[in-house]
């Protein structure tokens, strides 16, 4: 019992909005987050896309290493982390399950580990890009390189609304839960109230997107009123949006660093 209140605590719902806040919003006092929002989406791009081309192990297990250290430097919250590890475990054991209905045994682990490891690096890589970069800037880098206005404002929108869509979702399960009766027993492991929980969290998405859906409509017409459609087409907007945009010292050292560990990777990968 006392673990279990432990754990509510620590899991509450305040503090679950306060992390996907802190990891939507980015962090500009870390390393990455002080680097051009350009230079880590080119530097995403690539451990993002190469390493599903690549199966030597010492290539994959030094992408795993050099992904654990940005992520330390980008100060990724815990609770990311723990979800990130229960979703590669759940991964494997799923696929590992469904080998065995297929005429597979346990050598299919090895190729299902390595795929993992696959899986770790693009994960880690996202979780720490995404946790550094200020929304703002994100969408702004977007349309500097060349992505059009409507898709970049798409993924600023998403970020705004994103608080406001938790807090919303936070209102819409209180309600659930004072209008509701939870199970008289818990049961063993407490299942009952887990399926008590997890009723409410289904329950509580179609409010949440009908209110979603009336917010949007009410943004585009409030845009269109302003002259959105025109200033998207206008290339002085675009160059004026952008125009804080530079490359730094700490950039040239990052691609180099990166450039120097991949090389360094591949070349232990020839001759081990």
């Amino acid at each position: 019992m006392n673990m279990y209140k432990s754990l509510s605590d620590k899991f509450s719902l305040e503090y679950v909005k306060g992390e996907l806040l802190k990891t939507a919003y980015g962090s500009g006092d870390t390393f990455l987050g002080r680097l051009d929002p350009r230079t880590l989406i080119f530097w995403y791009l690539f451990f993002a896309i190469v390493p599903w081309f690549i199966h030597n192990e010492i290539i994959l297990v030094s992408f795993l290493l050099f992904m654990l250290m940005m992520t330390y430097l980008a100060r990724v919250s815990r609770l990311i982390l723990f979800i990130l590890c229960i979703g590669l475990l759940s991964e494997i054991t799923v696929l590992f399950i469904i080998s065995l209905f297929f005429g597979g045994d346990l050598a299919s682990i090895g190729p299902l580990f390595w795929l993992t490891i696959k899986l770790a690096v693009i994960s880690l890589a996202s979780v720490a890009i995404f946790t550094s970069l200020d929304p703002e800037k994100f969408s702004d880098a977007l349309l500097r390189l060349g992505v059009p206005a409507q898709v970049s404002f798409s993924v600023s929108y998403g970020y705004r609304i994103l608080p406001t869509l938790i807090e919303e979702f936070h209102k819409v399960i209180l309600s659930y839960r004072l209008r509701g009766k939870p199970p008289e027993k818990t049961g063993l492991l407490y299942w009952r109230m887990g399926v008590y929980y997890m009723k409410i969290l289904v329950l509580s998405f179609y409010p949440l997107i009908l209110n979603g859906a009336k917010r949007s409509r009410t943004t585009v017409e409030a845009l269109e009123t302003k002259g959105f459609s025109h200033s998207t087409n206008n290339q002085d907007v675009k160059k004026l949006k952008t125009a804080y945009f530079s490359f730094h010292r700490n950039d040239y050292f990052f691609i180099a660093f990166s450039i120097f560990y991949i090389g360094l990777s591949f070349t232990l990968s020839i001759y081990y």
